[in-house]
């Protein structure tokens, strides 16, 4: 199966480390990230778990609810987590997906068909509360995620679902915005930008992050 972007996401019920999920119960009211692992005891893998362990308070402060993926068995993922706490300096504090059937892999496209094995299996989904893909990534096994660059894009999601704006190039959370084209009604401009904007060209206005 092939997601797009603001297409629904599938739900599904599989086992984890912290018993049976029925992920769009999991989720409820709150945004998600999903992301995925080719199989547990891998070394990039187990930094990346760590990370999302610690930055689990900055992600719960965005209403964001995390979920890690292997294919590996439950037992395999409870030998794993204490290798995680251990060597990370954490406590994994979200379930981990046992995905052995690659049900959940193969119901979002985990796996393109050209992989011989599970090692391309290393995504990152972003769901809005609706149930709506915002952004999908998939890493080489090799390279470790960036997680404050997730952090920064549901910061940017966030922002621009209530807000008339769109974020420029390595904006980060204060920076100036951008407002969108299609506003161009100069009452509902100063309603919304009470602060004033700079315009660059008449396609590109900068104005101050509004406030939320």
């Amino acid at each position: 199966m092939t997601l797009n972007l603001g297409d629904t996401v599938p739900n599904f019920t599989q086992k984890s480390s912290e018993g049976d999920i029925e992920f769009y119960k999991y989720l409820g009211d709150s945004w998600g990230i999903l992301f995925s692992h080719p199989k547990d005891f891998t070394p990039v893998c187990t930094t990346e778990l760590g990370t999302v362990a610690k930055l689990k308070p900055e992600f719960e402060k965005r209403n964001v609810k995390v979920i890690a993926l292997s294919v590996d068995s439950v037992e395999d993922h409870a030998g794993w987590i204490k290798d995680i706490n251990e060597t990370q300096s954490t406590e994994v504090n979200y379930p981990i997906l046992a995905d052995q059937d690659r049900s959940v892999a193969n119901l979002y496209g985990m796996i393109p068909p050209a992989a011989e094995n599970t090692l391309t299996v290393r995504s990152v989904f972003i769901i809005d509360p609706n149930k709506k893909l915002r952004l999908s990534l998939t890493y080489p096994a090799s390279t470790g995620r960036n997680f404050d660059e997730l952090l920064r894009v549901i910061d940017s999601l966030q922002l621009t679902e209530y807000e008339k704006v769109a974020t420029p190039a390595n904006w980060t959370q204060g920076d100036d915005v951008v407002i969108v084209p299609s506003l161009q009604d100069k009452a509902e401009l100063e309603k919304r930008f009470p602060q004033g904007w700079t315009e660059v060209k008449p396609y590109l206005r900068l104005t101050a992050q509004p406030k939320r």
